[in-house]
């Protein structure tokens, strides 16, 4: 929700004033509902994950967010590094339902979901939540 409010002044025009709901700024929430008995694109392994998800749609070349220098807080330029840029911090194994990551991917939101733009196929994002649960396994 977005709020216009207008002021007059004087002669001389208008002072707008627009505001933001609060609930862009909140954080995402800290768990989703996710059902890890689905159907995976690739077997769940970090290989996988990194290699048909996350270089595809997240970094690499594709995004200046998670490229190294990047705007994003997450590295993920190489295997090694965006496992380390992401286990712990953002992923929390056995736990799909509140990780980070899983979180994220699964549809928190507008303003969170990632990648922004064009959201993970289900496939991808069963894959990764299933990987999550197995314990998020390097």
């Amino acid at each position: 929700m977005v709020s216009l409010i207008l002021y007059s002044h004087g002669m001389r025009g208008w002072l707008v004033v627009i505001t933001a709901a609060a609930g862009c700024s909140d954080a995402p929430p800290a768990c989703v509902t996710v059902e890890t008995a689905c159907a995976p694109l690739y077997p769940p392994t970090w290989d996988n994950v990194f290699s048909q998800t996350v270089v595809r749609s997240c970094g690499g070349n594709r995004s200046a967010c998670h490229a190294a220098g990047g705007d994003g807080e997450i590295d993920l330029s190489s295997r090694e590094i965006a496992y380390d840029s992401l286990v712990p911090a953002h992923v929390t194994g056995g736990d799909a339902m509140c990780s980070g990551l899983v979180v994220r991917v699964h549809g928190a939101g507008e303003d969170y979901l990632m990648p922004p733009g064009t959201p993970l196929r289900e496939s991808e994002r069963c894959a990764i939540a299933q990987w999550v649960e197995a314990g998020a396994i390097e």
